[in-house]
């Protein structure tokens, strides 16, 4: 007899934490940055990252992009065990699949919107009209293909900030980690910045981490997180942990 289709395996998560901890010094002046976080965010989410200073949530984003390795516990993306990945490998994995933003905006003064876009497929080895086209796309993915060929010092911040998203992007990253994105603008740049990774998200299925201290913000995204000395304490929607 039979025993029918075998049944298809679930795809992994795109991240996965287990008992993530990251301790600095040692002795009485140990710091816990973070003290056993388990985390799974599923391809497509929105997630805001809560939290006061030292409480941890940066550190959690640090390992998230793999620019810092946890003291113990597993971190996996995709399925693949980041700690298992050597330096090269772990640098591919950011060059590839992970989009930064931060708060400082990180264009380079002297360069064009379009070049700044450029920049990682520079590194790629991409030829120049391959680059042109993909930054170009970008540019207009992010409203901002009329300003190609200024310069940041020509550009708002909020534009200059729309630079840095389309940078992030010009690799088609799996996330994008966003650090305090708007943390330099005012409240109607930081609207349109956050309304743009609204529509990223849910135009493009984009999944996102986004680091604010700002309720206001958090509330644009579909889940938050609220961390409080190195632990997880809340996961759920911005009404159940923010009310």
């Amino acid at each position: 007899m039979s025993a029918g289709p075998v049944a298809a395996r679930a795809a992994p998560p795109l991240i996965e934490m287990r008992g993530i901890k990251k301790f600095y010094g040692t002795g009485a002046a140990q710091v816990r940055a973070l003290d056993g976080v388990d985390l799974v965010v599923e391809e497509g989410e929105f997630v805001a990252v809560m939290g006061s200073s030292g409480s941890g949530k940066s550190t959690c984003m640090n390992i998230l992009g793999a620019l810092d390795a946890p003291s113990a516990g597993s971190y996996r993306f995709k399925g693949v065990d980041v700690a298992g990945l050597d330096r090269d490998q772990q640098a591919l994995l950011r060059r590839q699949y992970i989009g930064f933003v931060f708060q400082s905006f990180n264009l380079l003064a002297r360069t064009s919107a379009l070049e700044n876009v450029e920049l990682p497929l520079l590194y790629r080895g991409y030829r120049r009209a391959r680059r042109r086209k993909l930054a170009l796309e970008k540019l207009e993915l992010v409203g901002l293909s009329d300003r190609a060929k200024h310069t940041p010092a020509e550009l708002s911040g909020g534009q200059q900030q729309r630079v840095a998203i389309a940078r992030a992007l010009v690799s088609d990253p799996a996330v994008l980690l966003a650090d305090e994105p708007t943390g330099n603008l005012d409240s109607e740049r930081s609207r349109e910045i956050m309304e743009l990774l609204v529509a990223l998200n849910r135009e493009r299925n984009l999944s996102i981490c986004l680091v604010t201290h700002e309720p206001d913000l958090a509330v644009y995204a579909r889940r938050v997180l609220w961390f409080q000395d190195g632990r997880m304490l809340k996961d759920g929607t911005p009404a159940e942990v923010l009310s």
